[in-house]
């Protein structure tokens, strides 16, 4: 009897409009959700292949950012490239400004925590989830992509190049901001004159 009650419920849930149902589910989250899980099938620490992603390109994947169908269709970002990326679609913000309870798959809003020169970036981590021990995703040089922690990500980078805790900053995308041109993709035409 119990059983019935409950499909009868969801069945009559299930026939109204859409715009009457009270759900609200996040596309963009999942997406995000997706293509973590596509990263790490490619560029895992467990199964590192795919070395000429650059670790700007793959948090800027992970976070939507280009037009971009999947991994491989990701090119490599150079520095100067990313500092421009960073310069015009995002704005910097402080540690102390990040929401505590932040999660990229709940919320609309994306963070990245910059290592070095923002006008010629080192590094890119994405802001994953403020209640993890390891709250950053990115691909470290050696050991492909994964999660990280603040205390890991400092140990990774300060002290080379002299660099120090003033060169890890925050940075915010503009709210909807997006690249000018999704990325370019080239097509090529194999014609055979047999």
């Amino acid at each position: 009897m119990q059983m019935n009650q409950k499909h009868e419920k969801a069945v009559a849930y299930a026939l109204k409009p859409l715009d009457q149902r009270q759900v609200q589910m996040d596309y963009e989250g999942f997406f995000v959700s997706g293509r973590i899980e596509e990263v790490m099938m490619m560029c895992g620490r467990e199964h590192f292949i795919y070395e000429q992603i650059s670790n700007f390109g793959i948090a800027l994947y992970v976070m939507g950012f280009f037009d971009a169908e999947d991994i491989m269709a990701m090119e490599d970002i150079e520095p100067d490239e990313a500092g421009i990326i960073l310069s015009e679609y995002f704005t910097q913000t402080s540690e102390k400004d990040l929401p505590s309870t932040y999660n990229i798959t709940k919320s609309k809003e994306r963070y990245l925590l910059v290592i070095g020169n923002p006008l010629f970036p080192l590094h890119f981590a994405v802001l994953a989830d403020m209640q993890s021990e390891r709250p950053f995703f990115s691909k470290l040089r050696y050991f492909g992509s994964g999660f990280d922690s603040l205390k890991e990500l400092y140990s990774d980078f300060l002290g080379e190049d002299g660099l120090g805790y003033d060169d890890i900053r925050y940075f915010k995308k503009k709210s909807s901001s997006s690249p000018k041109h999704p990325l370019s993709s080239k097509i090529y035409i194999v014609r055979n004159d047999s």
